[in-house]
């Protein structure tokens, strides 16, 4: 059973019903003691960072997340799901602090002429890590969908598995030990959006 943490983020049926299309066995989670025995945990996330933590903090979540990651049981963060992995954001003089799984920090798309911020569409995949499950059967150059004006800077490189280029060069997902994320929305990247929640999926069944 996967436990997709519900805290009202605006891409959770999207996200459910995909996990569902690819066959997982999916219970919705507001409070910390529905997580029990779940055999992965993943994290949505749409909007604005602030928000993302101080609603998961308010419903207990925010712990309860970070204790899940200690287990060593797969763990997915998509969108603002991953932005919320690490220690800090610069969106809107940010003051809440991350889950600080990771180190660094989320910052704005640098202004360049003719560069639409947020970029929302279809970008490439970089796949830099080929040995990530989630990557199993996509090939590098693969478009996924974004919608995002800011995008972590992890400290270590090594967590960086895909990178993806919008005016910045940027890790458009990271993976460490059962830690993975991704700032792009699987959910709404088609073939190989559930093609990648397909593998997170076999992860739990391991």
């Amino acid at each position: 059973m996967i436990a997709l943490l519900d805290y009202g983020s605006g891409n959770l049926r999207s996200v459910h019903k995909s996990l569902l299309k690819v066959g997982a066995d999916v219970r919705l989670v507001q409070h910390p003691e529905e997580i029990g025995d779940a055999r992965s945990l993943v994290l949505p996330g749409v909007g604005a960072f602030d928000d993302c933590i101080h609603a998961l903090r308010k419903q207990e979540l925010l712990e309860a997340a970070k204790n899940f990651i200690k287990t060593g049981k797969p763990f997915l963060g998509i969108c603002v799901g991953y932005q919320a992995l690490f220690e800090r954001s610069e969106e809107f003089n940010s003051c809440a602090a991350g889950l600080g799984v990771f180190q660094g920090s989320v910052v704005r798309f640098t202004e360049q002429p003719g560069l639409k911020i947020p970029q929302i569409g279809w970008n490439q995949l970089e796949i830099v890590k080929t040995d990530c499950p989630l990557y199993r059967g996509i090939t590098s150059g693969s478009y996924v969908y974004f919608v995002h004006s800011f995008y972590p800077q992890p400290v270590d490189a090594g967590i960086i598995a895909t990178r993806t280029d919008y005016g910045d060069n940027f890790a458009s997902s990271v993976w460490r030990d059962n830690v993975f994320a991704t700032q792009f929305h699987p959910e709404k990247s088609q073939k190989v959006g559930l093609q990648l929640l397909k593998n997170f999926v076999e992860l739990t069944k391991k």
